[in-house]
């Protein structure tokens, strides 16, 4: 029973958080994409350079940023704690923001991407008939990405899951309450127990290969 509750609690907690955190980055990925694809400004390529920064940075520098904004004496968290008595550090929430900022690009490159490849055409001719904007984003480009847009999420989630360093940092490693399954391999690794750490592996990876699976198909669809 104890072997079965150190697989599947962290199991439930990574899908937890990895859920949290893709439901984050879909709404801002999909918010800051359309405004880069829509909206010409200067600067732009520095805006989408900066968003995409997360995709190439080591976890454990981005960790330490959100340390510095998150922290008791951080910018953000300081202000939490001290106004509303909300500490980030150490808590599965904490594990979310965390798996969010690492996750955030797949979903913004494949949702701005999407939002380019729609023909301007429709979108116009759906303003000439009195549509609002918010009607021509929901009624006209929404539907005409959704596969990019999915697709992208899809491997937001798969990222969420396999993210350790920036959330180990984050959360640490409190068995039960912020270890997740990364983290559960690397105890395990480190305890000497191989097959935990064997049949953890094999579950991670099960599930990461059904959404690459799943997320190549919506976009073979998409081009095809």
């Amino acid at each position: 029973m104890q072997y079965s509750n150190d697989v599947l609690v962290p199991l439930f907690l990574t899908l937890k958080v990895a859920g949290w955190a893709t439901l984050l980055v879909f709404v801002a990925g999909v918010a800051v994409a359309w405004f880069v694809a829509r909206q010409p400004f200067r600067g732009r390529e520095v805006l989408d350079a900066a968003m995409t920064l997360p995709m190439v940075m080591p976890p454990t520098v981005l960790g330490y940023y959100l340390i510095v904004l998150l922290g008791r004496r951080g910018w953000i968290g300081g202000w939490l704690h001290d106004t509303l008595g909300i500490t980030l550090m150490f808590t599965w929430q904490g594990a979310v923001i965390a798996a969010a900022v690492v996750a955030f690009p797949l979903v913004y490159k494949a949702a701005r991407a999407a939002f380019e490849d729609v023909d301007p055409r429709y979108e116009n001719a759906a303003r000439i008939l009195g549509s609002t904007e918010l009607a021509v984003f929901v009624r006209v480009t929404l539907p005409l990405a959704w596969r990019g847009i999915l697709a992208g999420t899809m491997l937001a989630f798969a990222r969420a899951m396999g993210e350790f360093g920036a959330t180990l940092m984050i959360a640490g490693s409190i068995p039960g309450k912020t270890q997740t399954l990364s983290i559960a391999v690397y105890e395990a690794v480190q305890a000497g127990k191989d097959d935990m750490a064997n049949f953890l592996v094999l579950v991670t990876s099960i599930v990461c290969i059904l959404v690459l699976v799943g997320s190549g198909r919506l976009l073979r669809t998409r081009y095809s």
